[in-house]
């Protein structure tokens, strides 16, 4: 599996470009600057197969709608999220208007399910603690975790945004140390780390007491 990431928006927000050798590629989070998401997908030569979403915040999701007009294909959303995430209550202004509905949510994503498009296998863990429905896609076999906006580099998400619950975090990210420490880490905004390197030096972690 090959990842390739657009860095996107005002806020800096990581869109994955998760691809296949046959060409079939899963866009995650594509939440601004369409044309440049759609630029690089027609230069790597790819087809979308898929549009899973870690969360529903206006900078993961902005641009789904607009995504799905160039690229047909099935979105994936937790239902907690996705009851709010394309209303006005989830305009952030000046940055982000409200984002356009896409239409129908043909996924809806719940703990422990496994996805596995276009032989790229998944799996779905429930993260709430930043938002009320993130989501965490575990490629075990590639020991790859995209973590939305849940674990940084040396962060975890923000918890002073609507539906942001500090309790959810703390069992979310217990759970997420519980996994490989080699596994590689992709967030929603910054570089990628490891679960082990977060064990060692992430303040908040440490804090917790959870390493």
């Amino acid at each position: 599996m090959n990842i390739h990431r657009i860095v996107t928006g005002p806020f800096q927000t990581n869109c994955y470009i998760a691809s296949n050798d046959q060409g079939q590629c899963l866009v995650v989070d594509p939440g601004d600057e369409a044309e440049r998401i759609d630029t690089a997908i027609n230069e790597l030569d790819l087809t979308v197969i898929a549009y899973p979403t870690t969360h529903g915040h206006v900078d993961h999701v902005g641009k789904l709608a607009e995504m799905r007009r160039r690229h047909e294909a099935p979105i994936g959303m937790h239902p907690l999220d996705a009851a709010w995430a394309f209303s006005p209550e989830n305009a952030l202004p000046p940055w982000f208007e409200a984002p356009e509905n896409p239409g129908t949510i043909e996924r809806k994503y719940e703990d422990g399910q496994t996805w596995e498009d276009g032989n790229m296998p998944y799996n779905i863990l429930f993260v709430p603690g930043h938002s009320p429905g993130s989501v965490a896609f575990y490629f075990e076999s590639e020991g790859i975790l995209l973590a939305g906006d849940t674990l940084f580099q040396g962060s975890i998400g923000r918890l002073d945004l609507p539906g942001g619950n500090e309790a959810d975090m703390l069992k979310t990210l217990a759970r997420l140390m519980e996994l490989p420490d080699d596994t590689r880490v992709l967030p929603g905004h910054g570089n990628e780390t490891t679960i082990g390197l977060e064990k060692r030096s992430n303040m908040f972690i440490l804090q917790y007491g959870l390493a």
